[in-house]
């Protein structure tokens, strides 16, 4: 599942991942492709965009269960996939 997620630049010159709208495309694409309802989701902010990173966002779902979604940054654009979503331990 690709997500498409617009870059923030920070101050210091560093490019991020802007982890509000993360946290939207997830919810939707979640919602949409998976047919769970989400009532939250959390991305960590100032993830710095580096090709092949991975980042942990977690996702309140209906009924209180929560999963851990895995994302990883596909280029330097900011283009991520959800590559694996599980249960919370």
């Amino acid at each position: 599942m690709l997500l498409a997620v617009a870059l923030w630049v920070a101050g210091c010159g560093e490019t991020v991942i802007d982890d509000a709208k993360t946290e939207g495309a997830i919810e939707k694409n979640v919602e949409d492709s998976v047919g769970k309802k989400v009532d939250a989701v959390e991305c960590p902010s100032g993830v710095e965009v580096e090709k092949g990173k991975t980042f942990e966002c977690r996702l309140t779902l209906a009924g209180g269960k929560e999963e851990i979604a895995t994302m990883k940054i596909l280029n330097e654009d900011a283009d991520i996939e959800l590559s694996r979503l599980q249960p919370a331990k």
